[in-house]
């Protein structure tokens, strides 16, 4: 993977992911399952949301993905 560039790589990562959304299940081993109900339960997601959300962190922890970072500092439009 080292050897290949980011370009090249979109590719391949948009089929997968097309393919990861259009999965009907992901069987997983059933202490990974157990996990994923537990932490599913805790953040209040579907089984499925909670294996997106997973992924995409580890995509964007991984540089797949650009990070979606919050500007604190910055000024907020609108008002609260």
């Amino acid at each position: 993977m080292a050897h290949v560039s980011p370009p090249d790589l979109q590719g391949p990562r948009r089929r997968a992911a097309l393919r990861l959304r259009n999965a009907t299940a992901v069987s997983l081993e059933e202490e990974v399952e157990d996990a994923l109900r537990h932490l599913a339960g805790e953040l209040g997601l579907t089984r499925n949301d909670t294996i997106r959300f997973i992924v995409r962190e580890w995509m964007e922890k991984n540089a797949y993905l650009p990070v979606h970072s919050l500007y604190e500092d910055g000024d907020v439009e609108g008002s609260a």
